[in-house]
């Protein structure tokens, strides 16, 4: 039987995979179109920036991103859980009373994530872009932070009602809207202030519109007035809070091991080796944008299938959605690998060229995070979130701990190794522990 042959007759018998493919189908086009707009704006952010200031605006953004996480229970998570269950099971006000919590857990936790970039915003400056004189700079990006305020809860919403095509024009906008204004800083030579200025108009146009999608169609869902539905319906309480916290540590333990890659240069070495890591960063970053709509459109659908206990069609998915991701991270891969050197120096310019060692060596531990990217939805609607929290923070201590013996003597290219060898063994095991939970609850069934 042909390769070919076997791809058909699989796609044709599995009804699943097609909504998954169909769903992932409108993120992927408006993927595919952002993809451009985002090389242009990496490009142009680097020819403006030159490397030292791109390295300052690494810091600057995932300053914002780190603190904006780091009060977040990742909330989603919670949402595409419980509101999609409740809602496979006809419950409606219990999915109102989901979401509703969700949305204002999110809310209150935005507006302390900003308070506290106010507040370590001159450390932050002093240790991560080595002039203190720079904190009105993330003072500013932070506001991020409040125009995303319920930006997880929407999404996850959305994501649940099958509302793809919103999301993907939502997203195309930003990424246009970001190229703009960084080509703007480029031809009139505005600086850091204006490449800020084109990231936050980006996620500003993203989170109030996700925002006000999601209220609109919670009407839809929930009926009028659901706003109005008792907190008394929801889930067992020690169920979902355990849930919701164990999310929440996880999201703080990626934080410090996978989020924050960039400070830690910075940190260790400067701004100038910060810059090469932040493009070598969003080199790959490219290799996961193809798949990313897959990792939002296939978690409703494997929470889905588990809540049914169809477990023949739980492994069908992710055996497919494998081939998929998989094929997609080894052409990047090859390319890379081949290519590397010559597109870095055509298109950033030969500068940026020492970016591509730390590239080559993320592309390992990133490209298993890309070819596995169901790791943690299938741990996750297998009822297990604490199994991921305690495998990242152990794995996650060990990493950090090296860091500060690898990374000063080595440079930046301990600091990817180490994050490579931290995706290997996380995720490893954790696609392990949700095959065997699979394999497990298929038997007892």
């Amino acid at each position: 039987m042909s390769l070919w042959h076997k791809i058909t007759t699989a796609w044709h018998g599995d009804a699943l995979l097609r909504q998954v493919v169909k769903n992932s189908g409108y993120l992927f086009s408006s993927s595919t179109l952002s993809i451009g707009f985002n090389v242009l704006a990496s490009v142009f952010a680097t020819r403006t920036l030159d490397v030292f200031g791109f390295g300052v605006l690494g810091a600057v953004t995932t300053f914002a991103a780190v603190a904006d996480k780091l009060l977040s229970f990742r909330i989603g998570e919670l949402v595409i859980k419980y509101v999609g269950q409740a809602l496979t099971l006809g419950e409606t006000k219990r999915a109102a009373a989901v979401f509703k919590t969700a949305a204002l857990t999110e809310l209150g936790v935005s507006l302390l994530s900003y308070l506290l970039i106010v507040v370590a915003a001159p450390l932050a400056a002093f240790y991560f872009a080595k002039d203190a004189s720079l904190a009105p700079f993330f003072v500013f990006y932070g506001l991020i932070v409040p125009a995303g305020f319920i930006y997880e809860t929407s999404s996850a919403l959305l994501q649940i009602s099958g509302h793809f095509r919103s999301q993907a024009v939502l997203n195309l906008a930003q990424s246009v809207a970001t190229a703009a204004i960084v080509l703007y800083a480029y031809l009139s030579g505005g600086g850091l202030k204006v490449v800020l200025i084109a990231y936050l108009v980006g996620k500003t146009i993203t989170g109030l519109g996700f925002a006000i999608l999601a209220l609109w169609r919670a009407g839809q869902l929930f009926g009028p007035g659901w706003w109005r539905v008792s907190f008394r319906e929801l889930p067992p309480q020690r169920e979902f809070w355990v849930f919701a916290f164990s999310s929440n540590f996880s999201g703080t333990v990626n934080l410090f091991v996978r989020d924050s890659d960039i400070l830690w240069v910075n940190y260790f070495l400067s701004p100038l080796a910060g810059g090469y890591y932040k493009l070598a960063a969003s080199i790959i970053g490219f290799m996961l944008i193809p798949v990313d709509p897959l990792i939002k459109t296939s978690y409703p659908e494997i929470s889905k299938a588990i809540a049914e206990k169809a477990w023949q069609r739980v492994r069908n998915l992710l055996r497919r959605l494998t081939m998929i991701s998989g094929s997609i991270t080894l052409i990047f891969g090859f390319v890379l690998l081949v290519a590397g050197q010559w597109i870095i120096s055509l298109v950033y310019g030969a500068k940026f060229v020492p970016a591509l060692a730390p590239a080559l060596i993320l592309l390992v531990g990133y490209g298993a995070a890309n070819i596995f990217f169901w790791n943690r939805p299938l741990i996750l609607a297998m009822g297990k979130p604490t199994y991921p929290l305690v495998v990242m923070t152990l794995a996650g201590l060990a990493k950090v701990a090296l860091s500060f013996w690898l990374v000063p003597l080595y440079g930046m290219n301990a600091q990817a190794a180490l994050m490579s060898g931290y995706f290997i063994i996380t995720i490893g095991l954790i696609v392990w522990q949700g095959l065997h939970q699979v394999q497990l609850q298929e038997t007892r069934s």
